[in-house]
């Protein structure tokens, strides 16, 4: 069984190589399920125990299950984690010529990627292209995946960069332009690209009025090790996460709270979008499955009083070649179980408190956990969590499934931890 599903999770990542293309998957799982969109604009009309999500900018998705109790006595039961991965978008007008044999993409980072990881890999392009609409104001949007190996950032030969092993400082602009291919007698000046997404979306490419497109890793992940034990794939930061989260919520059992399962979009680049969990998306999406039951607004500030929610992302579990970049005393291993994150200058939501609801969880779930502090001397990331208990003012749990590599282009990761996540996530749902 926890093989089994440590391949359909690495199913649900390859079929999600864009932030977009994981939403459609996460909606397909919940369709499976029994869940009905609720749309922005409609006026929304709930039921106990129904089962809904909402959709924002075609790269957020808010699911919940509404509970059988009184929504302000049960609160909500909330479990979030984000939909974008570190890596390269491409610019516009991005055809660069060179040497005239070479034809380059223009491309900027988009978070923190890894930069070597990303060398000499088959790589393609997936994400959101806006086409000419009925309406001025409602374009047309259409979801491509070109799935095939498109193109590839090379290397310099060690030759021509002595110091590349001593440490070379990756210029973004200039040394990860990823070729796309060989100019012949045949090239076109130009629209290359454009000329790929229309014939793959069947569209006239003067249609095209834009595009939000990512490269990406077009090998699938897969089980490694001596018996299969670990887990090696692209994008586990964070679809791992939006995976065990939608798993345990449509697995869980009906009971009095309300279940949410939250998938917000733009993590990686500091969350001030729309999407992002430094909007109100969220916030409203609650006030309204309240007020759709029959509350009031101070019904609702009543419910956040009752309710808890966990921050899910990955944690950085010791390295075996490196274990002095970890803190003395909190070194979490793979297979060992999730990760409480801990910080005392507030990167990390987790306190004494919602840590102990989170160890009860693991408890009663009979999953083993673990902790993680940084070191005092490294600064470390953050995630979704601050902003969301400072949005919401409800505790939220800091946590992250461990992984080696965070932020490479192909992480790493235990199967018994995508079990075990699993198992804790549907307990929180179920207690």
């Amino acid at each position: 069984m926890e093989k089994k599903s440590a391949l359909e999770l690495l199913d649900f990542i390859y079929e999600s190589p864009s932030a977009y293309h994981g939403v459609v998957k996460v909606r397909q799982l919940l369709d499976a399920n029994g869940f009905s969109e609720v749309k922005e604009a409609d006026k929304w009309n709930l039921k106990k125990d129904g089962k809904y999500y909402t959709v924002k900018n075609d790269s957020a998705i808010i699911a919940f299950v509404v509970g059988n109790g009184d929504v302000v006595e049960d609160g909500f039961r909330l479990i979030g984690a984000h939909t974008d991965t570190p890596g390269f978008r491409i610019k516009p007008n991005p055809e660069m010529t060179t040497e005239g044999k070479y034809l380059k993409l223009n491309t900027e980072g988009y978070g923190g990627p890894i930069l070597n990881t990303w060398y000499d890999r088959p790589l393609s392009i997936a994400g959101k292209v806006t086409l000419k609409g009925a309406s001025v104001l409602k374009p047309e949007v259409k979801l491509v995946n070109i799935n095939k190996p498109l193109m590839i950032i090379p290397n310099l030969a060690i030759h021509m960069n002595r110091e590349v092993n001593e440490g070379y400082a990756i210029n973004k602009q200039k040394d990860t332009l990823p070729l796309l291919g060989l100019i012949n007698e045949k090239f076109e000046k130009d629209g290359h690209l454009l000329k790929l997404i229309a014939e793959e979306l069947n569209v006239n490419s003067e249609e095209i009025l834009g595009f939000d497109l990512a490269l990406y890793e077009y090998e699938k992940g897969c089980l490694i090790g001596m018996n299969e034990e670990l887990i090696s794939s692209a994008r586990l930061d964070d679809m791992w996460m939006v995976y065990a989260g939608t798993k345990a919520l449509v697995d869980s059992k009906s009971n009095k709270a309300t279940k949410v399962m939250v998938c917000i979009d733009n993590e990686e680049i500091g969350n001030l979008t729309a999407q992002g969990a430094s909007s109100n998306l969220l916030i409203h999406t609650l006030e309204r499955i309240t007020l759709a039951l029959g509350k009031d607004k101070e019904d609702f500030y009543r419910t956040l009083s009752n309710s808890v929610m966990i921050s899910a992302d990955l944690a950085h579990a010791v390295h075996p070649n490196l274990p002095e970049k970890h803190d003395l005393t909190n070194k979490p291993v793979l297979e060992g179980g999730p990760v409480l994150k801990i910080a005392a200058a507030g990167s990390y939501s987790t306190d004494s408190f919602n840590a102990a609801i989170f160890t009860e969880v693991c408890k009663k779930a009979g999953v083993p956990f673990q902790k993680f502090v940084n070191r005092s001397d490294v600064r470390g990331g953050t995630t979704i969590g601050p902003v969301t208990a400072a949005n919401l003012t409800i505790p939220v749990i800091d946590m992250g499934a461990p992984v080696l590599g965070m932020h490479s282009i192909r992480e790493l990761a235990a199967v018994k931890d995508n079990t075990y996540t699993i198992k804790a996530f549907t307990e929180f749902y179920n207690v």
